[in-house]
């Protein structure tokens, strides 16, 4: 028994009871000794509820979801020791999308031919006041390798900032006199956001000639030669609908939190991504870098606003329309990692709250298909929905950030040795590998993962009751190269005008909590469990007074 509760079970025995019999006994010599023996009844009675709460409500509440978190953490275990065999296979087979599939290089040595050989291919590009970025993504997306009459790019721009607008004008008439077909299409509205950008784009005539279409966020930098290597796929294989491509950030050294971010997104690349598409010829498209075929795009119904996660909506209709995809690992497109925290918690709301609420919409709409198996029906359902964008999240916070430190008040919970150790530190491992040369920030990613969980946990029940800021739409701010050169100059002069702004009281709460638990743990424990504790505990601070990314001075 731990000293907590040695301690009020002390205090309980020696109390009476009941203040409703201590204030019968008439018998009392005095009314000041009648007061004092009520007082101690009170607090008698305060300790024999709370000893009831606690062994009726608290502990049976607690062992339940200890016992649904040990199999949420069986069935991540799972599902990721799978996905690692799957790539390891893929890789000592040398089974590249190139092997596996019919690639061959267009022809292109007789230019005059070259529109007969070449298919007309649709570039988009959309875009949100986005002017560090607009003339990198413009002028790449103008520099691909493609004949000049093949090709058509179409800047989506929504901007409400004239400056935005200016740059992104002038970006496409410079294009524009060098011989670029590209057309600037704007809006009068921002209905359906990036989904309604995309979906007005294609209404447009000339699309109509054109067999597929490349889409890249403003922030994207393709190689030149990004079409001349995925093309083929669509060319040849008449069941493919999407070719996926890598993304490589050009940014990930910039700060602790950006490199975080790169383990994460490499190993969704190199497990879920290239898993899906070796074993299921599906995976969620990622919304850029990557080419879809126009015709399968229009079968499944175009580009839908009913999500924040259009991309992924559009690649399950795909799907259960019997269109097959493929990612091709060694087709890196260049891009840029939100630097600052207030960026990445939204980018994460929206994807963790989006995927929540598309499974809630069109888990019916997948049972009742016909087009697809059995089997990849509980693929879509169960392992791409339900283990990856629901129990993932929801796992990581509830197991290790409070039922883990609660484990140190209430010792009637036992979690063996299993889920505490050897399961976290075997996934752990697995989603080390896609990063090797992060192996040594280990620990910091591990503490900062669970304390986005919390966001995460939160925005996917947002998205599963479809509550408050479900649709909420914020646009990823980049910092580009053109404004990154100020922060240096401004950082110094600014930082302590926005240190109140940056206060996150949910993960100073969460972190409060934590550092109790480990106090109490340094005090009574007999293990070193506290270490973990008292390092998470900091993990939510450094958080929650936003001591983390870039700063971005105001002004």
């Amino acid at each position: 028994m731990s000293p907590f509760m040695k301690f009020f079970n002390f205090l309980y025995d020696s109390l009476p009871p009941s203040s409703w019999f201590l204030v019968q006994r008439h018998n009392l010599a005095s009314s000041s000794e009648t007061d004092e023996v009520v007082r101690s009844g009170i607090i008698g009675e305060l300790i024999y509820i709370w000893k009831e709460t606690r062994i009726f409500v608290f502990i049976p509440i607690l062992k339940f979801l200890v016992t649904m978190c040990l199999v949420m953490s069986f069935l991540l275990f799972i599902e990721r020791v799978y996905m690692s065999v799957v790539v390891v296979i893929v890789k000592l087979l040398r089974r590249t999308p190139e092997k596996v599939h019919k690639w061959e290089a267009i022809n292109d040595d007789d230019l005059e031919l070259a529109h007969t050989n070449y298919p007309m291919v649709l570039i988009q590009i959309p875009m949100y006041n986005e002017k560090e970025v607009c003339q990198l993504s413009i002028g790449a997306a103008c520099r691909l390798s493609w004949p000049l009459d093949r090709m058509i790019v179409q800047v989506l721009d929504d901007s409400t900032d004239p400056a935005s607008k200016e740059l992104v004008n002038a970006e496409c008439d410079k294009w524009a006199r060098k011989g670029i077909n590209i057309m600037s299409e704007i809006r009068d509205n921002r209905i359906g956001y990036k989904a309604g950008a995309l979906k007005a784009g294609m209404m447009h005539n000339y699309v109509k000639q054109c067999e597929f279409v490349a889409i890249f966020d403003a922030d994207f930098q393709p190689d030149p030669d990004f079409l001349a290597r995925t093309i083929p796929f669509l060319i040849h294989n008449r069941e493919i609908s999407l070719v996926q491509c890598r993304w490589k950030f050009v940014n990930a050294n910039e700060c602790l939190m950006t490199r975080m971010q790169e383990m994460s997104l490499n190993y969704h690349f190199l497990a879920e991504q290239e898993s899906g598409s070796s074993i299921h010829a599906f995976f969620g498209f990622n919304g850029t870098a990557g080419v879809w075929r126009i015709a399968a795009l229009n079968e499944a119904g175009g580009w839908k606003d009913r999500t924040t996660v259009e991309d992924m909506d559009l690649a399950v209709r795909a799907c259960l329309h019997g269109w097959k995809f493929v990612y091709v690992h060694n087709v890196e497109v260049k891009n840029e990692l939100p630097s600052t925290f207030k960026a990445y918690r939204f980018q994460q709301h929206r994807w963790s709250c989006g995927p929540a609420n598309l499974w809630r919409k069109m888990t019916m709409e997948i049972l009742q298909n016909k087009k697809v198996s059995a089997w990849k029906k509980l693929y879509l359902i169960y392992n791409f929905f339900f283990i990856r964008k629901i129990v993932v999240h929801i796992f990581t916070f509830v197991f290790y950030c409070l039922i883990l430190p609660a484990t140190v008040l209430f010792p009637e919970l036992q979690v063996p040795k299993w889920a505490t150790v050897y399961v976290p530190s075997t996934i752990t491992l697995l989603n080390a590998l896609a990063t090797p040369r992060s192996l040594h920030l280990l620990v910091f990613w591990i503490l900062f993962e669970n304390v986005m969980s919390m966001h995460r946990t939160k925005a996917t029940f947002i998205g599963l009751l479809e509550a408050g800021r479900v649709n909420e739409w914020v646009v990823t701010e980049k910092l580009g190269d053109t404004l990154k050169s100020k922060l240096i100059a401004k950082a110094t002069t600014k930082l302590y005008t926005r240190f109140g702004q940056r206060i996150n009281w949910r993960e100073l709460v969460v972190g409060l909590y934590i550092f109790i638990c480990g106090c109490y743990d340094f005090a009574y424990g007999g293990s070193y469990f506290y270490v973990y504790l008292f390092l998470q505990a900091c993990a939510f601070f450094v958080a929650g007074v936003g001591y983390i990314g870039t700063f971005v001075p105001i002004g």
